[in-house]
Order: C-alpha cells, then sequence, then structure tokens
C-alpha cells in the first residue's frame, strides 16, 4: 500500500507541478501543453470518437507484433540452442542486425513492402526481435548445466532437456523479455506510423505537430 501510494503521490506531484509551470509561465504552455489542456483535448476526441480509431489502429498493430517477436525470437533461440554450430554461424549477424538503427531501417521497409499495415507491424518486430532472440538464446546457454547432465543421466535426450529444464528454468527470463519487448513493439509501429500511416497515434502525433493542436 505504501508502495501504490508513493507511485501515485509522485504522478499527482508531477502533473501539478507541471500545471503550475504553465499556468504562471515558467514554461512555455504553447510548447509543452498542460495536463488540463491535454485532458481537454482528449475528452474533445473522445465525444467524436477519433480518438478510438486511432487507439485501436495502433493496439492491433502492436499486439500483432509482440505476439511475433515473442513466437519467432523463442523459436529461433530454441533453433539456436539445439544447433551449437548454427548459433555460431549466425551470433555475428544477429549482433549487427541489432545494433542498426531501427528509425532508419523503417523508411526502407516502406519502399520495399509498400505503405500498408504489414510493413508497419514489421516495423514494430523489427525493434524487438533480434535483441529478444539474443536474450533468450544467452539465458537457454545459462542454464544449470548439472541438470541438463541430470536428464542425460536418465537416458533422456535433448527435446527431455529442452522441455524439462532449459525452457523452465528461463520463464523469467522471457517474461522479462516481453515485459520489454511490448514497449519496443509500440515504439517500432509508432515510427511505421510517423512514416507511412493514415490512422494511428504515429500519425495522429505527427498531424498535430504540423497544425499545432
Amino acid at each position: 500500500m505504501i508502495v501504490c501510494a508513493a507511485r501515485i503521490l509522485i504522478l499527482i506531484l508531477f502533473l501539478l507541478l507541471w500545471e503550475l509551470c504553465a499556468d504562471h509561465g515558467i514554461i512555455d504552455s504553447f510548447i509543452f501543453s498542460s495536463p488540463s489542456r491535454i485532458a481537454l483535448c482528449f475528452w474533445e476526441m473522445v465525444l467524436d470518437r477519433s480518438i478510438f480509431l486511432h487507439l485501436g489502429i495502433t493496439l492491433y498493430e502492436t499486439i500483432v507484433s509482440f505476439l511475433l517477436v515473442t513466437f519467432s525470437g523463442i523459436l529461433i533461440a530454441v533453433l539456436l540452442w539445439c544447433s551449437r554450430g548454427l548459433s555460431e554461424i549466425l551470433e555475428p549477424y544477429l549482433v549487427v542486425l541489432n545494433s542498426l538503427p531501427k528509425s532508419a531501417l523503417a523508411p526502407l521497409l516502406i519502399v520495399w513492402l509498400g505503405a500498408t499495415p504489414t510493413t508497419i507491424i514489421v516495423a514494430g518486430m523489427s525493434v524487438a526481435v533480434f535483441g529478444s532472440i539474443m536474450n533468450l538464446y544467452t539465458s537457454f546457454t545459462t542454464v544449470d548445466k548439472e541438470k541438463i547432465k541430470l536428464i542425460y543421466t536418465l537416458h533422456g535426450n535433448r527435446r527431455h532437456a529442452l522441455f524439462k529444464v532449459v525452457l523452465p528454468s528461463s520463464v523469467p527470463a522471457i517474461i522479462s523479455n516481453m515485459k520489454v519487448n511490448i514497449g519496443l513493439c509500440l515504439v517500432g509501429v509508432v515510427i511505421g506510423e510517423f512514416l507511412a500511416a493514415r490512422n494511428g497515434l504515429g500519425y495522429l502525433i505527427i498531424y498535430s505537430s504540423q497544425v499545432l493542436t
């Protein structure tokens, strides 16, 4: 209860300080706006129902890209764990792909794939998928070797080691990756909507910045 109260108090103090600074001219309210103006604008968009369209599209694209990143990340990490040679071959490529600036990759995806929702979903995936693969593979390879040895001692095979030891031991890492990936997918989707969308929060941000509303 103390932690929850402290979190709420910090948020209230931040919003109150922001509002007071905007009202007294400490910050430029035209540039930084204020919580009351944002709430009023949001309420107007709720009344005309325009916000629900943009939220729904961005939420759909984010969830799809997140699910694809989670599934493909686990699948490819498992394949790399099963084949040491494959992991050694692909590791430098994964490092390079993960280090690419994703904001620069999004325009190329739009040129290659066209300005479609599929492209925006791919842009959302590109932000998170390579890091997810590397993190999960690292988690798989750092599982207690003695437990895996025990599986083989009891006449188990690699499949038993994967499903009985590796995956259960990596559940915390998988959940941690999912927490990070949902935010990264949202960032990637919004970047894609900045460049090629007629709906969504990214489009709404760009449109509002152009007309200064």
